[in-house]
């Protein structure tokens, strides 16, 4: 490889833990910026902490000459995706989908074609939820999932939702929905019963009725059916429908009085015994995802991290779900412990005026990127899909914003459990969210996006400014693509929180990684071999995708690696560099 004006400044010294220079004045007097960086071969280290840091950036292009000779040495190196691939050679590298898609599945998807069918349609993460069906019914998605990724080539993510402590309806004597008329009379009670009977509704929780008064309503998954109470019968409650409507299989009950809403859920724990073996059951069937449900304060996210990490080798990264008020007035350190937020706008919607749900959301999503948590937005983006072929055009509306505020990802929920039309809503999620990331580069929106500084050690500081000058480089000098050799996925998440315009591949040694990234906006997470020779691991990888014909003579890629070279010294090295290279 030719190196073409290559500018190489040279600096070498010792700093203390509490560091000698302040980042962002620039380090040694030279400032970090978009474009026009050149540091290279900088060594710092700390003589605590025995941790030396390698910053490499390469001011200059690279021709990555390709040859194939010995492509049969490199058979099965790039481990892309059947989808991203097939995506890729239809549209180019900036054709790429950014905005992530997740699909709950359900009884209206769970057989294996139908699965496949959702996989090639761009779902990259499917959610189960476990308040719906049976362990083994669980057990058979989550293995038809792996046997797609494995046997066919696709790359999805699987995603346990837990049910939460809440007050819900256990059964209302029915295998599916009932409808509730206007004026008919129900009884709620707590008695266990086999069966089913009339107007009876079961909840789940044995002092729903404690503190609740005549006059109070009840209401079904936040408005689709609402009771007044009647009367008070021990601790069962007599109820007459006042707005009728459905009542679901667990729908999910609040309480109000006088407007406003009464807080029952404040005894119970965020998570329940049933939820603590559902944990136990995604940990021993390697799940990626697991999404905290009714999540209150930072320290119930942490607690269940530490619990995972002792029971569990495999990194599975923990989502807190935000749907209560609680959980908006300590939104910080929620989002700060946890690995990513999921914004469950039906239940956050019983607990806050409708009219704050846009701006609450805008809020949320801005704070995950600044913290470079990812974001899933969630909760009827297309609820009419349920029952109609099309969504409404205040929908459609509806997602263009969360893909405009740079959501991660979008989830579909009842669309695709239940609804017979759960690919067609998978499609407009697809087509909607291509059209506004088109607009978004067109109108270059991402001009306009102000990072905050999160990393807390030097270290990280470093690789956060790196990543922030790639990101910048990336879409100033027009480069098709970026291309991340990473462990752990830290530096491919810092970039993705920049929202460049070219598509980021990740390239990754670690199962875990490449399935934790599939979440991330813009980031396609590929699973190789990694070598600590970094030219050896961009010279097969370009070589690879170049014989796969996915990549051409004078396509230009920036090059951004953490990878951390193995060594008998008992110094651990931190390399992290950047590099442009056209391919010749």
């Amino acid at each position: 490889m030719a190196v073409v004006g290559d500018l190489a400044l040279k600096f070498g010294g010792m700093i203390k833990k509490e560091g000698a220079f302040d980042l962002k004045k620039g380090v040694f007097g030279l400032p970090i910026s978009s474009h026009g960086v050149c540091f290279n071969a900088r060594k710092f280290r700390s003589v605590e902490s025995r941790i030396e840091v390698q910053a490499v950036m390469q001011v200059g292009v690279e021709s990555a000459e390709v040859s194939n000779k010995g492509s049969k040495n490199l058979e099965g190196f790039l481990g892309l995706d059947v989808v991203s691939e097939g995506e890729l050679r239809e549209k180019g590298f900036l054709g790429l989908r950014k905005t992530k898609l997740v699909c709950t599945i359900g009884p209206a998807c769970c057989s294996l074609d139908d699965l496949e069918t959702l996989a090639m349609g761009g779902m990259n993460v499917a959610r189960l939820n476990m308040c719906h069906n049976t362990r083994d019914w669980h057990r058979d998605v989550i293995r038809n999932i792996k046997k797609l990724n494995e046997e066919k080539g696709y790359c999805v993510s699987l995603m346990i939702d837990t049910e939460g402590s809440q007050i819900h309806v256990v059964d209302h004597g029915a295998p599916s929905s009932v409808k509730a008329e206007e004026g008919s009379i129900w009884f709620f009670t707590t008695e266990k019963f086999e069966g089913s009977r009339p107007f009876t509704v079961q909840a789940n929780y044995e002092g729903f009725a404690e503190g609740i008064n005549v006059g109070d309503e009840i209401v079904f998954d936040g408005g689709m059916a609402t009771f007044e109470v009647v009367e008070k019968v021990g601790n069962d409650l007599r109820c007459k429908c006042t707005d009728p409507g459905l009542l679901l299989p667990r729908a999910k009950l609040s309480f109000w009085r006088d407007g406003k809403l009464v807080d029952k859920n404040y005894e119970l724990p965020t998570l329940s015994t049933k939820d603590w073996f559902d944990i136990e059951f995604g940990i021993s069937e390697g799940v990626d995802f697991i999404a905290m449900s009714f999540v209150n304060d930072g320290d119930a996210v942490t607690h269940l991290k530490n619990y995972i990490s002792t029971k569990s080798s495999k990194s599975i990264k923990v989502l807190a779900k935000i749907e209560s008020l609680e959980s908006l007035h300590n939104l910080e350190e929620i989002i700060e412990a946890s690995d990513g937020i999921m914004i469950a706008r039906g239940d956050l919607g019983v607990e806050i005026p409708l009219e704050q749900i846009p701006t609450v959301q805008e809020k949320i999503t801005y704070l995950c990127r600044q913290l470079n948590k990812p974001v899933v937005v969630a909760s009827q983006l297309l609820e009419s899909m349920v029952e109609f072929p099309t969504p409404t055009r205040a929908e459609v509306a509806d997602v263009s914003e969360a893909v405009r505020q740079y959501a991660d990802a979008l989830m579909l929920s009842g669309e695709s459990a239940i609804g017979p039309y759960g690919q067609k809503a998978l499609s407009v999620l697809r087509m909607t969210s291509s059209r506004m990331e088109l607009w978004s580069r067109e109108e270059k929106r991402h001009n306009a996006l102000f990072q905050h500084n999160a990393a807390a050690s030097l270290t990280d500081q470093i690789a956060e400014q790196i990543c922030n000058c790639a990101a910048g480089m990336a879409n100033n000098l027009g480069l098709d693509a970026i291309f991340v050799y990473t462990r752990h996925g830290q530096m491919a998440s810092l970039i993705s929180r920049n929202r460049p315009n070219p598509p980021i591949f990740a390239f990754t040694n670690d199962s875990s990684t490449r399935m934790a990234l599939n979440l991330q906006w813009g980031v396609t997470p590929l699973l190789v071999d990694l070598s600590d020779d970094m030219e050896a691991n961009i010279s097969k990888s370009i070589d690879l995708i170049k014989t796969k014909g996915l990549i051409k003579k004078g396509d230009t890629v920036l090059v951004v690696s953490d990878i951390v070279p193995s060594s008998s010294s008992t110094t651990q090295t931190l390399f992290q560099s950047i590099q442009v290279k056209t391919v010749v």
